[in-house]
């Protein structure tokens, strides 16, 4: 219980306000509504504030909050009774999300696309890091981005580069 404890008491506040968004919206790609993402977020953190992992860094701990949520989006995703709504409902709505035309797409993308996109185009990281953050071999992350990227040309369209 002193674990729990500490992990409240150092800080699990700041934590909370500095990766809460970012933890919603990859949980938003993967679970195509606001309630079910938010459900997913409090799940994170509910197992954030239980964990006993000792984090190496900053970026190890918002690597784990990633891949925790991800993992949990893709468990409720394996029930059949599992309803996948649209956001087209959510994208006016007055509950504060906004959902632009890019992100849309993105969120459309095959599962295995969506993280990686996500990541890197949204949150800056590299291929490299993002295969440290899922396990993948480097290799695999970048041809995700790669057939990702042409996906996302045929759905919104784009420029010949």
């Amino acid at each position: 219980m002193a674990e729990l404890e500490l992990r409240t008491d150092c800080g699990f506040a700041e934590d909370y306000e500095a990766y809460v968004d970012m933890v919603f919206h990859i949980c938003l790609s993967y679970m195509r509504n606001k309630h079910d993402a938010e459900d997913i977020v409090q799940e994170t953190f509910v197992r954030y504030i239980k964990s006993e992992k000792e984090f190496e860094d900053e970026e190890h701990k918002k690597a784990w909050l990633i891949v925790t949520a991800t993992n949990l989006c893709k468990d409720q995703l394996k029930h059949w009774w599992k309803k996948r709504t649209t956001y087209e409902e959510y994208q006016d709505s007055s509950d504060g999300v906004h959902i632009d035309t890019t992100l849309l797409a993105v969120m459309e993308l095959p599962d295995k696309y969506k993280t990686a996109v996500y990541l890197y185009y949204y949150h800056g990281y590299d291929s490299a890091e993002i295969a440290t953050m899922l396990h993948k071999p480097n290799s695999t992350i970048r041809s995700y981005l790669s057939k990702a990227r042409k996906l996302l040309k045929e759905m919104i369209g784009g420029d010949d580069q």
